[in-house]
Formats: C-alpha cells, structure tokens, sequence
C-alpha cells in the first residue's frame, strides 16, 4: 500500500506528490492513526484541486479522537491568493467595537481600546468587474472558539480582535472570489485550536522514497521468468493458449510474463497434466466398439503406426 491513490500536481511552489502514506507519515496534525481512508482521501482532493502544497503548511489534516477530521488553510494562504488573484482589485478589513457610551464602530485592523467592547469584524473585498465591493460583518460571540472545559482557546483568548478581523476577510474574499477559495476554510472559522498548528514546512525525501520503490520494482522483476520460460509453457501445452490461461488463471497471473520463477515448475507440471487429460478424454470420445461381423481381411495389412504403411 505505499503508492496508494499516488497524485502529482502542479502548484505555485512546484510539483506536490500525496499518497495515502505520505499524508498519514507527514500531513496529520493530531492522531494519524484514527484518520479514515475517506479523510484522507478528502485532504488529497481538495489539496489537488485547489493546488495547495501542504507540506509548506497551505493546508492542514487535522485529526483529534473520533471527532471528524477538519481541512483548513494555512494563515496566508487567503491573503496569498487574493495578491496574485487576476479579479481581486483590493480588500479592507476591521473590528467592530461598541464603545462606552453605546455608539458602534467599524474600525480598520484590530486596535480595541481598554474602555470599549468588541463585538464583531467585518470586511470588504473590491473586484474589478464589479462597480461596488462586497461587504461582510460576523459576530465575535459566534465564533470564539472553546476547549472541551469550556475555556477560550488561547489565540481567541489572547488576541480576538486578530481572530474576528481575519474571519471577515476570509469569509468575504470566499464569497466574493469562488473561483479562487471554493471549499477553502481557514483555522479561524473551525473549530480548532490554530495555536497549536505547526508552521515549519514539511521536508520529505522523495529522491530516497523514489529510490527504494525503483529498488523494489527491480527486485520484482528480478523474481519474474524469462521470456524463452514463457514461450516454453505454451510449448508444453502444445500451443493450446486455452489450457495456459485456465492454469495462470487458477495462481492469480493475468499474463505469463508475470509469473514468477518460484511458481513456474509448478506452473508447468499443471499444464502439463491437463494436456495429457486433455488427450486422455479426446481418445475416449474417438473411441467406438468393435462391429460384431468385422473380419480381417489381410492379417499383413501394416497398420499406420508401423513401418512400411503406406501415408
């Protein structure tokens, strides 16, 4: 199973090879060992699809008990996308805080003062075929994310107003440009603790992984029969391609070719036994009985298998 469901593709950093194994070694953050196939193979669609390389943390497998797993983004993947976007014409972003006497405000960035409340963020996103910009606002209290023990996860906890700003942007540059972050979440929006994301890239050899499966698929061929052994067992069954496919057929080989020298004396003993079967039964059915009044004429009369007959 180390190739299973192997994809390349192409990215902005280069090309990006995932398999089932490559992402449960390298790409889980959590528990690899309880990430189902089906999640797996989620995180290696949507990695494809959106052209994320995940081993520069663009996109995250997150695993923790039998929870679900979730995919999110890498923190700048939004912004980054959004820079080289061909429709993106700009964005703008904030909080909103309440201050004291009542009155709201929509802020750019994130400074809150220590006498006003935040209440929310919001954000616009500018597209050049669009004569007015989209807009977006979201709770804080919606999104603030909590530990099993009901405690403010660290990052909600110790820079909020960072939070909520970057879940309007995120939100709006989604719904204002599909076409760029279709299917795409970021850490902010899910119900995970992003504190706890590893942001050092991923460094997998693939020259050595490479390297060994060519070693392995040498030593396979190595194991396999020669072509003049393959030829071989159609001469044993005298050239009856039917008797060789029932006999590959019976030790799981779709061609000769593939059979390997550890079973091919036995290969051949089968066909050889079912040629003689074969002809066994074919002299049976030629086989008719004496007519009762049959006299010889010629007791001299050479026979055709014996010296002198004439054919």
């Amino acid at each position: 199973m180390e190739n299973k469901w192997l994809v390349k593709y192409e990215t902005d950093t280069g090309e990006v090879k995932l398999s089932y194994d490559i992402v449960k070694k390298y790409l889980v953050s959590g528990d690899p060992s309880r990430v189902t196939d089906q999640e797996v193979m989620m995180f290696i669609n949507l990695c494809r699809y959106q052209k994320l390389n995940p081993f520069l943390r663009e996109a995250y497998l997150i695993k923790f008990g039998n929870e679900p797993a979730t995919l999110v983004t890498g923190k700048d993947t939004f912004t980054k996308r959004a820079a080289k976007s061909k429709l993106c014409a700009g964005y703008e972003a904030g909080v909103i805080v309440q201050k004291k006497n009542g009155e709201m405000e929509y802020r750019k960035g994130t400074l809150v003062a220590p006498n006003e409340t935040l209440i929310g963020g919001w954000a616009k996103v500018y597209r050049k075929d669009w004569n007015v910009p989209l807009e977006t606002s979201v709770s804080l209290q919606e999104y603030q994310r909590k530990t099993k023990e009901g405690k403010l996860m660290r990052n909600w906890e110790q820079m909020p107003a960072t939070m909520i700003r970057k879940v309007a942007l995120v939100q709006a540059l989604r719904e204002a440009l599909p076409e760029e972050f279709q299917g795409l979440y970021s850490p902010e929006e899910m119900p995970v603790d992003d504190s706890k994301l590893e942001e050092k890239p991923v460094e997998v050899n693939y020259t050595v992984e490479e390297e060994q499966q060519e070693v392995k698929e040498e030593s396979i061929e190595k194991q396999k029969i020669s072509l003049a052994q393959a030829k071989r067992m159609f001469a044993i069954a005298q050239g009856n391609k039917d008797i060789v496919r029932q006999v590959l057929d019976k030790h799981g080989y779709e061609h000769s070719k593939d059979v390997t020298k550890e079973d091919y004396d036995k290969i051949c003993a089968e066909i050889e036994q079912a040629v003689k079967q074969k002809e066994q039964e074919r002299l049976q059915q030629q086989q008719e009985p004496l007519d009762a009044d049959f006299e010889v004429i010629d007791e001299d009369i050479p026979l055709p298998w014996e010296d002198g007959a004439e054919g």
